[in-house]
Formats: C-alpha cells, structure tokens, sequence
C-alpha cells in the first residue's frame, strides 16, 4: 500500500477504506447483498438492506358475454325473428359448462364423438368432457331430449357458464 491510501479515521486497525469502497461498489453492480473478507485477524463484511416492494395488484374487468348466449325474448306483440339458429336456440335448453376448461367432445383423439346433432340421449348419458386441472370432467345430460346442435369445438377452451350443448326435447 502507498502512502496516499485513503485510510478510515481512527486507523490503528490498517483497514483499508479503498478496500471497503471496492467491496461496496461490488455489490451495487452485482445482485449480492453480502461480502465478506478475511485476511489474518482481520475481517471486514460490507452488506446491503434489501427491501422488498410488493408488486400492485391489477385486476382484469370480467369478460365479456358469450356470443352462443340465448337472445332476450322479444316484446311482446313483436314478430318472432326468421332466423332458424334464433328459434331453434329459444325452443331448446343449453347445457352450460360448470367450469372454466378444455371441451372434448370424444373420450379418445380417434373415438368417435359422444354426441352429434340429432341423437337421442337420456338423462345422465356423456355429452362432452370439460378437462379441468388435469382432471377430466364428464357433462352429463340434464333430461331425456335431442341434441338440437354441439355449440362447442373440440379441445376448445371453455368459460364457467358457456353453453355447450343445446338439447331439444
């Protein structure tokens, strides 16, 4: 060490402040928040506070409807719409998904589907599956009907309340 060393006052020790400094500027260019040396009897540790902010919470607007929801019934004494996929959607009853998930609509990739438009099921017979946290979740019939038409995809993400099936009866 030379003479012109900057040394810490009160230096009986021999502690070296560019030394101290050093340490210091390491730890602000790295992410460590700890250094220590030891050299003989001589230990010097050099550490930093860390406090830690919590991220803000942001939080997303609920989503929107889904578009395959049933269309509000008209006033009265209004025409009923010519369009066939509205009437057939007020004459029957959507089987809505109880979860949020991924629909499939056939137990293996090259079984055939469950259900198509125009079979006959019964209360408590398979129409889909909804795949929930690894977990495959059967959609079952609520009454003996037809199915008027299979409103999903297959391996189609699905929304809690999202009509899959509409059954006629």
């Amino acid at each position: 060490m030379s003479d012109k060393t900057p040394r810490l006052k009160n230096d009986d020790s021999g502690i070296d402040a560019a030394l101290v400094r050093q340490l210091a500027d390491i730890l602000n260019d790295t992410d460590l928040t700890e250094i220590e040396v030891e050299k003989d009897d001589l230990k010097i540790k050099v550490k930093r506070e860390v406090t830690v902010a919590a991220a803000p919470v942001h939080y997303a607007a609920a989503p929107a409807p889904v578009a395959h929801a049933a269309p509000a019934a008209p006033p009265s004494g209004a025409a009923m719409p010519s369009d066939p996929a509205t009437i057939v959607a007020r004459s029957g009853e959507e089987v809505k998904s109880p979860m949020v998930g991924t629909a499939y609509l056939q137990p293996a990739p090259e079984a055939p589907p469950f259900v198509q438009p125009g079979d006959k099921v019964k209360k408590g017979q398979t129409l889909l599956i909804v795949e929930a946290m690894k977990t495959m979740n059967p959609i079952q019939s609520p009454r003996d009907g037809v199915v008027a038409e299979v409103l999903v995809g297959d391996a189609q993400p699905v929304e809690f309340g999202e009509p899959l099936v509409l059954l006629e009866a």
